[in-house]
């Protein structure tokens, strides 16, 4: 993008990454094999990849000089004139974005949908319609480095312990969630979940509008008439109906979607449009033909009664746990991958209510197997298979029918795997090649 512009562009990067030399036929001076300390003479600005850490070398040679360090997401934000929808949270940050930008398309509004979903927020830049609202799912990692990012509408989902490999702890991990909302002004809106128990006692920032959603299912108080909002929220889930500002929008059963955090998911999504102004009965219609997104409970095939379903998104214990808890059990669960930093031992006893067996792969099996220990006295079949082909090829051969194989690994990829997609994909690819 920078190049494109006319500017002066140096990239570095301390190994080889593939497609990387083909930057010099944009322009850009590239130095790889390098930590990037001797390449900062002359430069202004030092734009950081989002996983490189804030401790890097490069990073505290660059502040110690004075020089700006900032983001994709800051640099791509203040090259678009476009108007900005912003999401984060833990969990669900792609469901939402990618249904929000559903909700807008079948209203017929003008949107594109960028950011930590795949499609760079950069890549934009000179090429959307300035006319299009921007929907941008923003992970921690972006928005630390983010500082004067003021999207018009920022969107908080929930918060679990995540990447506390990198943030070290919950506290500083929240803080950069929070950095979405820092900088809103008066007129922006600050959409928040009004029963994350983490945000109560919290104050969120910046300037916006406050307006929340209630996911937790309540009922309406006796002598409070339909027509009150309950307990100040906006949208609240009751009696099995997402409602509005007191009225029916749907009842949950309506939705594609599997669990009910995705109910969640399309209680924010559906803020969101409700309050840019679309209207109550297209947001409800637009709701219901929504299939979700590719490997977060994704419905794969069903062979001889055993359904597959493939749910690599899910590379925390809070987003496998939201996997297991959409199914009433009969799970065949495979687990495993690279260790973030977290205990397992929230998994044990939904494991053990609703799990058959556990096929556990990766560097995390061993710890697996140690906080599964509960499950395994409640007669789980816990089964150490190494590889995602080798459980596949188990959970298979023991699944009967009316029973489900889910991939909800509860861990990252990269072990293995290049990133939950490719880990998505191989599960896929396995699991279409069964007879």
């Amino acid at each position: 993008m920078l190049a494109e512009r006319g500017a002066r562009v140096r990239g570095c990067d301390a190994a080889r990454p593939a497609g990387a030399e083909g930057l010099a036929q944009a322009g850009v001076e590239v130095s790889l094999d390098v930590a990037g300390t001797d390449l900062l003479d002359g430069i202004a600005t030092v734009v950081k990849s989002p996983g490189v850490p804030q401790e890097a070398e490069v990073i505290r040679v660059a502040r110690e000089r004075g020089l700006e360090v900032t983001g994709e997401l800051e640099l791509a934000w203040r090259s678009l004139p476009n108007r900005f929808v912003a999401v984060t949270g833990t969990n669900g940050k792609t469901t939402t974005t990618e249904l929000i930008g559903h909700l807008f398309r079948v209203a017929g509004r003008p949107v594109s949908v960028a950011g930590n979903v795949g499609t760079p927020l950069a890549s934009l830049a000179g090429r959307v319609d300035s006319k299009a609202t921007v929907v941008c799912e923003c992970s921690s990692f972006q928005l630390e480095d983010a500082s004067a990012f003021a999207p018009e509408v920022a969107v908080f989902l929930n918060l679990e312990p995540d990447h506390l490999d990198r943030h070290a702890t919950l506290e500083t991990y929240l803080g950069a969630k929070l950095r979405i909302f820092a900088n809103q002004r008066p007129g922006d809106l600050s959409i928040y979940n009004g029963d994350e128990p983490v945000l109560e006692d919290v104050e969120l920032g910046g300037e916006g509008r406050r307006v929340r959603f209630c996911p937790r299912l309540r009922r309406r108080p006796a002598g409070v008439p339909p027509g009150a909002e309950a307990e100040g929220c906006a949208m609240t889930l009751e009696s099995g109906e997402i409602r509005w500002r007191c009225e029916t929008l749907l009842a949950t059963s309506q939705l594609r979607l599997l669990g009910s955090h995705n109910v969640e998911n399309a209680m924010a999504a559906a803020t969101v449009a409700l309050e840019e102004g679309l209207g109550p009965r297209r947001v409800a219609a637009a709701l219901r033909t929504f299939p979700g997104v590719p490997h977060r409970l994704e419905r794969l095939r069903e062979l001889g009664g055993v359904r597959y379903v493939n749910d690599s998104k899910a590379t925390n214990v809070a987003s496998a746990l939201a996997g297991i808890e959409a199914f009433d059990g009969g799970l065949h669960l495979i687990l495993g991958g690279s260790v973030k930093g977290e205990s397992f031992e929230r998994l044990a006893d939904p494991v053990g209510e609703r799990c058959l067996a556990c096929y556990l792969i990766g560097e995390a099996a061993e710890r697996l197997a140690e906080d599964l220990t509960s499950a395994a006295r409640a007669g789980v079949v816990i089964q150490d298979c190494g590889t995602l082909e080798r459980a596949v090829e188990q959970a298979a051969a023991r699944a009967r029918p009316g029973e489900i194989v889910l991939l909800s690994p509860a861990c990252a990829s990269f072990d293995q795997f290049e990133d939950f997609e490719q880990r998505g994909e191989r599960f896929r690819a396995l699991v279409e090649a069964l007879e």
